[in-house]
This record gives C-alpha cells, sequence and structure tokens, in this order.
C-alpha cells in the first residue's frame, strides 16, 4: 500500500488519539534509519545531520545518535538556532550532547573518515511548494558535498523539496541516494520524475502507524522482503536437482552469445537444478565453449525441439536476433504449456506480431521490457510507467516487468502493481536484463508463480547491484552484469533476514 502525506498524517493521528506519545515512535524511526544506514554502509565514517525546525529533524537527531553509539564521527548543521527547534526536536538534540553535535565547519570535510554520509531531516512529508531561503541553502549545501566530496545522502521519509504527493521536484531540491521512508511508501517516491532526487528507496516499519480500513492505494506495493515474507520457501532437506526446477534457455546467435551466458549463469546462481541451454547451427560451438559447466548446452536443428524436453521453466529470447527460427520461436511464446520469461528479441517478435495474441497462450508468461521495448509492444504515449505496464498486462494476460531506475511489475491476476526498491546506477550496462531473466526463470523453475519470481527476482537482482558496490570494492562505473549472479548468494540471505 502507498500513501498520500496526507493520508499518513490522518494514521499519525489516529493513533495519537488512542493515547500514543510522539516520542517513542520518533525514537523507533530514528533508531530503523540509523540501522539502515549500516545495512549499505558497514564500517564506520563520517555522519552530518542537517536537521530543520520539525519532527523529521528529530528522526535524524535519533539516527545520527545511533550511528555515534557505534563508532561514527557525527556533526549536526541546523537550518535556524536550538531554539527554534520543536520541543520533541530540541529534546533529541541535548540527548545527541554537545559532543556529538559539533557544527559542520568544526570537521574537516577535505578529510573526513569515510564514507561521508549526509541525512536530510530538513523538511517532512507534508511541506509543499519551493524550499524557503535557509531550508535551499542547507540542501544545496548538501547537494555540493555530495558532488564535490563523494557524499552519500539519506533522505527522511522524503527529499527535502520533493512534493510527497505529486513528485514534482522543486528547484535546490535534495538529491538523496536512499530515502528511508517511513511505515508506507508515500505516493510521490514512486512518481516517474522521482527516482533521481529519491534514489534507494528503503521503508522502515512502525506496525503501530495503520491506516484506516479503506485509505490509501491497496493496489499498489513497495517490493520489501517484509511484503513477500513466506514467497521464498526454504528447502527441505533431501532436495535434489530435479526437485529445484529445469529451467530451458533459447538464446544467443552469433555475436550474441554472452546474452545467453549471462542468463544461464543466472539461472544457475538464481537455484535452477538444472539448466539447458538450447543452440542452433552456428552459435553452438561458441555457446559450448563459453557456458558455465554445470549448464548442458544442447544443439538443435529447431528450436521447437523444447517441446519434447522436461522442463519447468523457458526463458526466451536474449541475444537471439530474428531469423529463419522466427515461427519456431513465436510457436513456444503463445503455444507452449510451461511459464516462459519472455525477453529481449523474443518480445521484439511479439510486437510484430501483436501481442495480444498472448492472452491466449495456455502457459504463464512474463514479459520483461526495457522502455524501448515497451514502446513497440505498446505505443501508448502520454501515459505513467504504472499505466502502462496495468494497460499491457491486461491486454496480453501477462506479468508485465517493466525495467528501469524504478522497476514497476504488473499482474492480470488483480495483484498489486510493485515497485522495486534495489538497485543502483552500476546496472545501466549492457547484461543487467539478461540476468534478470535468467534469474526469474530459475525463481518459477523452482515453482514460483511468476508475478512473485518478477517481485523477487528484481529485488535480488537490484539487492546484488548494491552488495557488489557497498561491500564488494566494485564501483557503479566498473559493475558488471557479469558480476551480479555472484552476489546473488548474498542478496538471497539479506531478502530471507528482512534486509531494507
Amino acid at each position: 500500500m502507498i500513501l498520500t502525506p496526507e493520508e499518513m498524517g490522518a494514521a499519525e493521528e489516529l493513533l495519537f488519539a488512542g493515547g500514543a506519545e510522539a516520542e517513542p515512535l520518533m525514537d523507533r524511526a530514528g533508531e530503523g534509519i540509523g540501522t539502515g544506514i549500516e545495512q549499505f554502509f558497514p564500517h564506520p565514517g563520517t555522519c552530518v545531520a542537517f536537521v530543520g525546525d520539525g519532527h523529521n529533524g528529530g528522526d535524524a537527531l535519533v539516527a545520527l545518535r545511533h550511528l555515534r553509539d557505534s563508532g561514527w564521527q557525527t556533526a549536526v548543521r541546523l537550518v535556524g538556532d536550538p531554539d527554534s527547534l520543536r520541543p520533541l526536536t530540541r529534546k533529541k538534540l541535548d540527548q545527541l550532547g554537545a559532543g556529538a553535535a559539533p557544527p559542520l565547519d568544526a570537521i574537516d570535510l577535505e578529510r573526513p573518515a569515510r564514507p561521508l554520509v549526509l541525512i536530510d531531516g530538513l523538511l517532512g512529508i507534508g511541506a509543499r511548494g519551493e524550499l524557503r531561503p535557509a531550508y535551499r541553502k542547507a540542501a544545496e549545501q548538501m547537494n555540493a558535498l555530495r558532488r564535490d566530496q563523494a557524499a552519500h545522502t539519506v533522505a527522511i521519509d522524503i527529499p527535502s523539496g520533493l512534493d510527497g504527493f505529486t513528485g514534482e521536484v522543486y528547484p535546490g531540491a535534495v538529491v538523496a541516494d536512499f530515502t528511508f521512508t517511513i511505515t508506507y511508501p508515500k505516493t510521490g517516491l514512486l512518481a516517474d520524475g522521482a527516482a533521481n532526487n529519491a534514489g534507494r528507496l528503503a521503508l522502515v516499519p512502525l506496525p503501530d502507524i495503520v491506516a484506516a480500513d479503506g485509505v490509501g492505494d491497496s493496489k499498489a506495493l513497495l517490493i520489501t522482503p517484509a511484503a513477500l515474507a513466506g514467497d521464498l520457501p526454504r528447502r527441505p532437506f533431501d532436495m535434489h536437482k530435479g526437485a529445484a526446477g529445469r529451467v530451458g534457455i533459447i538464446a544467443g546467435s552469433p555475436g550474441y552469445t554472452g546474452a545467453a551466458i549471462l542468463c544461464a549463469n543466472a539461472a544457475l546462481r538464481g537455484g535452477a537444478g538444472l539448466v539447458t541451454l538450447f543452440a542452433r547451427g552456428d552459435a553452438y560451438p561458441i555457446l559450448a565453449a563459453t557456458a558455465p559447466p554445470e549448464v548442458m548446452v544442447k544443439p538443435v536443428e529447431s528450436y521447437s525441439e523444447a517441446r519434447d524436453t522436461e522442463l519447468d521453466a523457458l526463458a526466451i529470447g536474449p541475444g537471439l536476433g530474428s531469423g529463419d527460427w522466427d515461427d519456431e520461436m513465436l510457436d513456444l511464446i503463445l503455444n507452449d504449456r510451461r511459464p516462459a520469461i519472455v525477453d529481449a528479441d523474443a518480445l521484439n517478435l511479439l510486437a510484430r506480431n501483436d501481442p495480444a495474441k498472448l492472452a491466449d497462450a495456455p502457459g504463464s508468461r512474463l514479459l520483461t521490457p526495457h522502455p524501448g521495448e515497451m514502446a513497440r509492444l505498446d505505443a501508448t504515449s502520454g501515459a505513467t510507467r504504472r499505466e502502462r505496464v496495468e494497460f499491457l498486462a491486461d491486454k496480453t494476460g501477462a506479468v508485465v516487468l517493466l525495467k528501469g531506475a524504478r522497476t514497476v511489475i504488473a499482474s492480470p491476476s488483480g495483484a498489486p502493481t510493485a515497485f522495486n526498491s534495489t538497485g543502483n546506477p552500476g546496472m545501466a550496462s549492457g547484461g543487467a536484463g539478461d540476468t534478470l531473466t535468467g534469474l526469474c526463470a530459475a525463481l518459477a523453475a523452482g515453482g514460483i508463480d511468476l508475478y512473485k519470481a518478477a517481485c523477487i527476482g528484481s529485488w535480488i537482482n537490484g539487492r546484488a547491484a548494491e552488495i557488489a558496490v557497498y561491500e564488494g570494492g566494485v564501483s557503479p562505473e566498473s559493475l558488471a552484469a557479469t558480476d551480479l549472479p555472484f552476489y546473488y548468494g548474498a542478496a538471497f540471505d539479506g531478502f530471507r533476514m528482512g534486509d531494507f
């Protein structure tokens, strides 16, 4: 569920009307934010809280106290003077103590202990319109430190200067790398134009705050481990490779065999028990020589031979190009009874042959277009990303996953439209979508329905990219799609343990 800021405020007021106090909620929110920062930055560095007058600033100060207690160097940048703070926020400043709250200019930002993290506690979700001068100056200082000193910015609930209702970005708005949103995602965070300012979304749960019945958009979901708890089953001790799932991959052609290898490797690392890569003609020698040793590369005269192979799920399209096999591939897409992930050139083939035909397919389908492929599948213009995936899901009867900085997933079954929370700019390189296809195929082969496989797969693929960057010594510039499957193990563990 997602809420507007007004609906979130009403949920809080409902709780307070029942006798709850604000301070315990602030303490839990701030502790959650501090814990979340430690997930991404496990080694203590320097953290500066930018504090406005309201309770958002109090949350930031509690998070700062948590980090101080974990060994971080800390500092505070107040927008006004301490006497202008709301009483509870002033109390949190006093609890932090003067030694842990020196002014920003008291620390050496040219040579800070790394990482350098900035907490945006300037404004809350109800603020609208352009930033007032003092707040804009603070926001621009944060943005300058992010740009010039490689700081990482963490926004609380919503980046200051981003409209929590509409996602409109006002001049001078904070550019956040992470937004820790409290209890429910806010509508503005999921707007199409908000991603560059909101960054990676993380949900800080406060179970005491509950929206009233009928309030909020229950047809939307932010993908988190908590939201999908129980959907990734534990393996029984007597598991064997056949029970783990058989994935068939129809991918790769001369000059584009790398996509097939990426897809196959991701299926292996995603949990498939057996992976078969079907190879025609000139592609076979290359694929056989370069595939992981665990992958069975099967030479075929026709991709129709996959119909006679025992498989639990298909992945169709990465690096396949077009050729005299188009009819064989289209037949599998439209007529095979097994669940199939349809990607890349298979999507282009489907676009040339009326995607609505997919509604009669006997097996479930997951379409994974990037924006260009989406435009070919559905020429609708002027609609939001959410509206477009929902329209295409209804038109085709397939689950639709629209890739991008905020991946969106829609199902014709009536399940909530899901927005992925994980990932980073390092994924903006060729092949990341091929790994997602293989991973989703492995999850589907293991018995997970395609909507949940798409949700879990997008979260795992994005979380793997994060682990590579924040723990694996990889940078966003150096991250390659081949890196992602090697971090799936840590991402799966984090999913089960409830990572942000």
